[in-house]
């Protein structure tokens, strides 16, 4: 029997759903509405509009094919009705109808339903300071914002400008507003790091250090509390200095926009999402809801989880489409894979940071591994960086992330173990894992198995590592006679390092170690360095085999320290 469906909301469930649905109920009939003009975007694609990337904001509504994504595309490709500048202001459940305002004429009326999805989507957090309504001051929430941006942007009217908030949108922002219009850009994150959650400490300074090459400066642990101006924004006052500013952009994170459902009485989480299952219906079982706005079981630690990301409300909205027909479609959950493009590499992750599954109870440990992304004879290569995050008792995988190039090798490497982690792989199942091998695209040993035979070496102690931080602070200190530095490279790569600290760097090469064993002192703690950390591992067992056991390997090696940030020559 032919329904109604309604849909609130326009961008991106909310087109996936509409469309599903008509392709296995034709006869049915689908309403689906948005306050905004501009629907169904591709809002993950703001910052390329931003930065020149994407020239036209209409690339992010066209379709593969150059289709505007609009009302009469809708109306006459999909056969769904698209009410634009539409409010819903209220649902009555008990009658199944949707109050909606027009936002131009403020006419009401009143839709029924069969069946109702709500896809309202996240709300940007804006910060509560004085000056915080000042014009200049944007958030990248919608199409409308970005234009606007866009618009000043080209203008010629900004010279200077800070971003609040190092989280993906922020970083993204930045990088826009740096590289392809020159302007001096700041970002301000009250937290420690960027990507603060997503990503470890390590990754996070190498991520930093490659924005601040680029020109972007950092202030973290910083508190905004002021924005200043009087007609327009021209700066931003934190806890420990001034930023001038002709533009302030907002990238605090997002939050569930779920007052409509709360108001019609849908049961909302204490994060103050929509409570749905896994056929994504809320507590009326009549009423569907996905993307920024619902919660999702996290697939590695079991409990719920906020994810407000396009692919996933595109997946909900074919699932919940397939519902509506009568179908028996299900989101299990999700891992939370994550990718990001800043200025020529990427950083990726899925799962549990070390952070994060410290957090949530777990005895983790984190292994980190600097290698070839290529097979090391083959002309075009580059290093990798990725960490695994496990369980120490159990060894169970719990995440990963990444840091590398542009390339498409960076997402294949997260991608194969974010696809196995919801089945609690193990350090062994990495070690094994099946990756296609040629050398124009990995090596025979890959950098994933690498990673997973660092890991399994750390948990049976073999391998005693100390990261890049802590090495910068080692070496601060190193007058205080504590520390032996021993490069246990060949003397190419030792000599100008030995040169500049002879009192301090000592060169033993790892392949003439047993025979020069007398050189390494006993009583100092010993720190292992080659490039990437495969050498000084050899050392150390070595070292274990003779009896000194407290030396410490230097994970990712001098690569990882440059990357870092810590520049010794």
């Amino acid at each position: 029997m032919p329904q109604h469906v309604v849909i609130i909301g326009a961008v991106a469930l909310g087109p996936k759903a509409a469309c599903r649905f008509k392709r296995l109920e034709p006869d049915s009939t689908v309403t689906m509405i948005d306050q905004e003009k501009m629907i169904s975007y591709g809002g993950c694609g703001i910052p390329y509009f931003l930065s020149g990337d994407v020239s036209d904001p209409a690339q992010l509504r066209a379709t593969s094919f150059n289709m505007l994504r609009d009302e009469k595309f809708f109306d006459k490709a999909k056969y769904v009705r698209v009410m634009t500048g539409a409010k819903a202001v209220s649902i009555d459940r008990k009658h199944q109808s949707v109050l909606v305002r027009n936002l131009e004429t403020q006419e009401e009326e009143t839709l029924h339903y069969d069946k109702l999805v709500i896809a309202t989507g996240s709300i940007p957090n804006l910060l509560s300071v004085p000056g915080s309504d000042l014009p200049g001051i944007f958030t990248v929430s919608n199409m409308e914002d970005a234009i606007h941006i866009r618009e000043q942007v080209a203008g010629g009217k900004v010279g200077n400008a800070v971003v609040i908030g190092a989280g993906a949108i922020g970083l993204e922002v930045a990088e826009a507003l740096a590289d392809l219009w020159g302007i001096e850009t700041s970002v301000v994150e009250i937290r420690d790091q960027v990507l603060p959650g997503i990503v470890s400490p390590i990754m996070a300074r190498m991520a930093q250090h490659h924005m601040e090459e680029n020109g972007i400066s950092f202030h973290l642990s910083e508190q905004v509390q002021e924005i200043t101006g009087r007609d327009r924004v021209t700066g931003v006052r934190t806890d420990r200095r001034s930023i001038d500013a002709d533009l302030v952009i907002m990238a605090a994170g997002v939050k569930p926009n779920s007052a409509l459902a709360a108001s019609a009485g849908l049961e909302i989480s204490p994060r103050g999402t929509i409570v749905v299952n896994e056929k994504m219906q809320t507590s009326d079982p009549l009423i569907y809801a996905g993307g920024d706005c619902v919660e999702v079981q996290n697939l590695v630690t079991g409990r719920p989880a906020y994810y407000p990301l396009g692919s996933m409300a595109n997946r909900q909205g074919r699932v919940i489409g397939t519902n509506l027909a009568g179908g028996d479609a299900r989101f299990e959950g999700a891992v939370g894979s994550f990718i990001i493009k800043l200025f020529d590499i990427s950083v990726a992750s899925a799962g549990l940071s070390i952070a994060s599954a410290e957090q949530e109870g777990f005895q983790a440990a984190s292994g980190f591994m600097a290698q070839l992304d290529h097979a090391h004879f083959y002309p075009e290569k580059d290093i990798m960086y990725l960490e695994l995050v496990v369980d120490k008792k159990s060894g169970r995988v719990l995440g990963i992330q990444g840091l590398g190039n542009r390339t498409e090798g960076m997402m294949a490497r997260v991608s194969a173990v974010a696809t196995t982690l919801k089945y609690r792989p193990t350090v062994a199942d990495i070690s094994n894992m099946e990756v296609p091998y040629s050398p124009p695209f990995s090596s025979a040993m890959d950098v994933l198995n690498a990673l997973g035979n660092t890991m399994e070496n750390i948990l049976a102690g073999k391998n005693r590592v100390m990261d890049a931080d802590q090495f910068a602070e080692w070496w601060e200190n190193r007058e205080d006679g504590k520390t032996f530095f021993l490069d246990c490279r060949g003397w190419g790569n030792a000599e100008p390092f030995v040169k500049k600290f002879p009192d301090h760097w000592k060169s033993i090469p790892q392949d003439e170690l047993l025979d020069r064993i007398h050189e390494v002192p006993g009583d100092k703690r010993i720190v292992l360095i080659c490039n990437t950390g495969v050498r000084s591992y050899e050392a150390q067992i070595l070292l274990d085999h003779v009896g000194i056991r407290d030396t410490y390997n230097l994970q990712g090696g001098m690569a990882a320290v440059k990357k870092w940030g810590l520049d010794l020559l």
